[in-house]
């Protein structure tokens, strides 16, 4: 039987939730500011959008992508990520409780890992990572075709990569290095304007125009990306490495990604395998695929929910 979930997706600006079928077609879709008042108007929140679809429909369960440090298995937040307000909390217990139906949760870039790697771009392969550029840099690592989680729950976490020696700053991290943000302040310091004034998408119109100063920026922008792509492939040597995020949309970062991998490929003095990368297949959309199929492992694995019931007595690390 094609059932119905709720999946939702909540990030650090917005909430993006949709009706799903158990084909990841998404029959039913909308989007929220993410509150930050606290833990309580949260939960709120993702009632409210269960509520909107449950009067009318058979939800088979709510699947939830979320930032922070999680145990999936248990449903349990260890830390919020961005929303830092929750902290040792167990979401899909309280969540199931409220709503009365199964819930699961799972880390946002290992979301969009298990989504590439179930029906996307990394849909082949054993061995691969996953690249998010949004706000931060997210990520997840596929091994032996399953997403690697690690002892505490926070591989893939790549926004915490130490970038430099400045090690009490949050500036020296990859995810200050190479998000939506940096690139935001690298063109407006070049162009003389506000980074408030522009976002990923009037950057890459004026870069897809020709504009010698953003392509500039660009340049050394992607360099970074590059840099990291070469060291990931030379630590973990998977087959491939996909690109995800809103601006991975756009061919030209791909291509300045790839022109700046290859150069330093070029100029290394040793021989050693080459990272191939590839454009996420679900862009923005992998975090709730991948929530749903993370919903349907739980299924397949616990040989189906009991509706508002879970265990949570998770060890704290």
């Amino acid at each position: 039987m094609n059932q119905e979930y709720v999946v939702i997706d909540v990030g650090g600006t917005s909430i993006k939730y949709a009706l799903m079928d158990s084909h990841a077609a998404t029959l039913d879709s909308g989007m929220i500011p993410t509150p930050y008042a606290g833990l309580k108007p949260y939960l709120s929140v993702l009632c409210n959008i269960f509520e909107t679809y449950d009067n009318s429909r058979n939800i088979a369960g709510i699947a939830l992508s979320v930032p922070g440090i999680i145990d999936s298995e248990k449903g349990y937040l260890y830390t919020g990520g961005s929303l830092n307000f929750i902290s040792n909390f167990p979401l899909s217990s309280v969540l199931s409780e409220k709503c009365g139906v199964p819930v699961t949760v799972e880390n946002d870039g290992k979301c969009a890992a298990l989504a590439e790697a179930w029906r996307g771009s990394l849909k082949d392969c054993q061995d691969a990572i996953v690249i998010l550029l949004g706000t931060g840099v997210g990520g997840g690592i596929i091994k032996n075709g399953k997403v690697h989680k690690g002892k505490h729950f926070s591989a893939g976490e790549f926004s915490f990569i130490q970038m430099g020696d400045q090690y009490e700053s949050m500036e020296n991290l990859w995810g200050m290095q190479s998000g939506n943000k940096k690139l935001c302040q690298m063109v407006a310091a070049a162009k003389n304007k506000k980074a408030a004034e522009l976002d990923g998408l009037k950057i890459f119109e004026l870069a897809n125009g020709g504009d010698p100063v953003v392509l500039k920026v660009l340049g050394r922008f992607t360099m970074t990306i590059a840099r990291m792509i070469f060291n990931l492939q030379t630590i973990y040597d998977p087959e491939k490495i996909a690109i995800g995020g809103g601006i991975s949309r756009q061919n030209l970062l791909i291509e300045m990604i790839q022109s700046n991998l290859d150069y330093l490929y070029q100029v290394f003095p040793c021989k050693i395998p080459k990272a191939q990368i590839v454009q996420c297949h679900y862009f923005n959309e992998a975090n709730r695929i991948g929530a749903l199929r993370t919903f349907q492992l739980h299924e397949i694995c616990n040989g189906g929910h009991e509706r508002g019931k879970y265990d949570v007595e998770p060890q704290i690390f």
